[in-house]
């Protein structure tokens, strides 16, 4: 089921990513970011309504969350935004080796092959990044620095939500974890008198990156209860291969030799992991 669930996340983040990435070269980061993630609260408020039930330490526990998904979300979007898409992207997972030193420093002991399957799933998505890191992009060095810092608040967004939704609080945990986002993105705004503008024929497209980033979390959440965080969340961080391939298939981006093997060790590890 962590398996299972870690890799539906994973689907889920890398389309809401690619789709982030496009409408944030069309619109305002502060637009894309506000209004994407307002959207997901309020699908949470209604899901909240219907369900019932709140845990309060699980949303306060969210609300860090939110607060290191913020950071990296903005710094992931504009990444995105001047750089070329099917790179930032595997960049940005490294993001995963946050949660997983920190669940293996506190406890964590997952099997051998699972522990060597995330290692070459890791290095698959690293491989992927070398084609930029060389300069070929003419943004490459600022979009690597941004994607570094997405990777380090993703990271503790991943270790959070975990922390959050232990106990099965996950919709309590999603809630925390949107307002806290929500609140740190708003301060930025206010703070830089960005434009929340959003074209009426592009709302729908903005509220569907916010609806898909929500899902992601919740199947993340979910994953962490019936797995190891440590592998749950390496394979929730393999969105970087879908998101490749959406740049390739719909804008053309090129993937080089080094990225396509990249690719061919992320599902690697990954089957390395499922067969563990």
């Amino acid at each position: 089921m962590g398996i299972a669930f870690g890799l539906a996340s994973s689907l889920v983040w890398g389309t809401a990513d690619f789709l982030g990435g496009v409408y944030t070269r069309r619109l305002t980061l502060a637009s894309v970011t506000v209004g994407s993630q307002l959207a997901g609260l309020l699908a949470l408020l209604v899901a909240a309504a219907v369900v019932g039930g709140f845990d309060g330490r699980a949303a306060a526990i969210g609300l860090a969350a939110g607060a290191c998904g913020a950071v990296g979300i903005s710094a992931f979007y504009r990444a995105l935004a001047t750089g070329t898409i099917s790179i930032v992207s595997p960049v940005s997972a490294c993001g995963a080796l946050v949660p997983v030193v920190l669940a293996l420093a506190t406890g964590e002991r997952p099997g051998p092959v699972a522990l060597a399957g995330c290692a070459v799933a890791l290095a698959g998505a690293v491989l992927a990044s070398v084609h930029e890191i060389r300069g070929e992009h003419p943004a490459a060095r600022s979009s690597i620095g941004l994607a570094l810092l997405a990777a380090f608040g993703i990271g503790g967004f991943l270790w959070f939500v975990a922390r959050a939704a232990e106990g099965g609080h996950t919709l309590s945990a999603l809630l925390g974890t949107r307002l806290g986002s929500l609140t740190l993105l708003s301060i930025g705004v206010l703070v830089t008198r960005s434009s929340l503008a959003i074209p009426r024929a592009e709302v729908p497209m903005v509220a569907l990156i916010g609806l898909l980033d929500t899902g992601a979390n919740g199947l993340f959440a979910v994953a962490t209860q019936h797995g190891y965080v440590s592998v749950v969340s390496v394979l929730g961080s393999e969105y970087p291969v879908v998101t490749v391939i959406l740049a390739h298939t719909f804008l053309g981006e090129r993937i080089t030799p080094p990225q396509w093997l990249g690719v061919a060790l992320a599902l690697t590890g990954v089957g390395m992991v499922a067969a563990a």
